[in-house]
């Protein structure tokens, strides 16, 4: 899905915005980038539209989703849409290539099952510490792709995973997830980690890496906090 074209196009070209997404919290504007002949369908997320949260800074969630874009494409995940940071015609933001899901897949029933894209989805969600893991911010388009959406909410320092795919549950990981963590621990406290410096707190950064190390020591997905709703309300 992605290509040196279509970053060029999305990064450098024209931004129109052509509607907008009315049910999103936030601004949430369907675009076209073009550049040249090529255009990219994009989802446009201008900072300035960002409604303010009790629990985390103004003005940072665009830059949380370039953050869960740059784990989940550094670590070979491939579950997060192309994302980048740019201007647009209503400031800066975080701008997202727009993806055409499988209209037959009924997401009510596909987001409970065992696929092996949504196990995947929800070890970087724990990773990443996603606050809201909805059904509808899945994706799965064709030959069995998903791609998740809307990851705004994510690497706060506490722990507040909340998300509806559960059923992997203190479930052991498997071999390639084992290394997949591994790989993920030594890359946080070097390249990943210098990418991720610009676009989220020090104590963010270090809470990341804690969450993979204790994801390693448990050898498991994790449970349920307790202290937290573990299903975001509405979980569609």
């Amino acid at each position: 899905m992605v290509t040196d074209d279509k970053l060029r196009t999305l990064t450098l070209g024209d931004l129109q915005v052509t509607g907008r997404l009315v049910d999103a919290s936030n601004a949430t504007l369907y675009a076209t980038s073009t550049l040249e002949e090529d255009s990219v369908i994009c989802i446009y997320k201008p900072i300035a539209g960002e409604r303010p949260l009790w629990d985390f800074a103004d003005g940072c969630l665009a830059h949380r989703e370039y953050a869960a874009y740059l784990v989940s494409d550094h670590l070979g995940f491939g579950l997060v849409p192309l994302t980048i940071l740019r201007d647009g015609p209503y400031g800066f933001g975080m701008v997202q290539q727009w993806v055409d899901i499988d209209e037959s897949i009924d997401l009510a029933k596909f987001f409970a099952t065992d696929h092996p894209k949504l196990r995947a989805m929800a070890l970087l969600d724990a990773i990443i510490n996603n606050t809201d893991r909805k059904i509808g911010h899945l994706l799965p388009v064709e030959n069995e792709i998903l791609f998740g959406c809307d990851h705004g909410v994510t690497f706060h320092e506490e722990d507040k995973l909340r998300t509806v795919l559960w059923q992997w549950a203190n479930e052991p990981f498997t071999t390639d997830e084992i290394q997949l963590l591994e790989r993920a621990n030594s890359e946080i406290a070097g390249e990943l980690g210098q990418k991720l410096a610009p676009l989220l707190t020090e104590l963010e950064i270090q809470e990341t890496a804690r969450r993979i190390s204790d994801l390693l020591t448990s050898g498991t997905f994790p449970l349920p906090n307790p202290d937290w709703p573990a299903v975001p309300w509405p979980a569609f």
